[in-house]
């Protein structure tokens, strides 16, 4: 029987947002970003990102720092980033 996947929850749901939200509003498509990571030594393909953006493969935190990186952002201001996000942050750290 085949390893069962850990199911995405609130926090990795509210990162996945936070990065299709920066993304976007810098401009960046998911190919000119995922070369933007993969620059600073965390190799990442458009397909993988897109995965990450929609929830279908798990964010783990190297990813997350690298892509907030690419984007000129905090980490954590990322996951800080909308009043409905935050309470699913909060929510997932008590």
């Amino acid at each position: 029987m085949p390893p069962r996947s850990l199911e995405i929850g609130p926090a990795g749901k509210a990162a996945a947002r936070a990065i299709v939200r920066a993304r976007t509003a810098r401009g960046y498509s998911q190919r000119q970003l995922a070369a933007r990571v993969s620059a600073l030594g965390r190799p990442m393909t458009a397909t993988a990102l897109s995965r990450i953006e929609r929830t279908v493969r798990r964010c783990d935190i190297d990813d997350f720092v690298a892509i907030a990186t690419a984007l000129g952002a905090a980490p954590h201001t990322l996951l800080a980033s909308s009043p409905r996000d935050r309470g699913h942050a909060e929510r997932a750290e008590t």
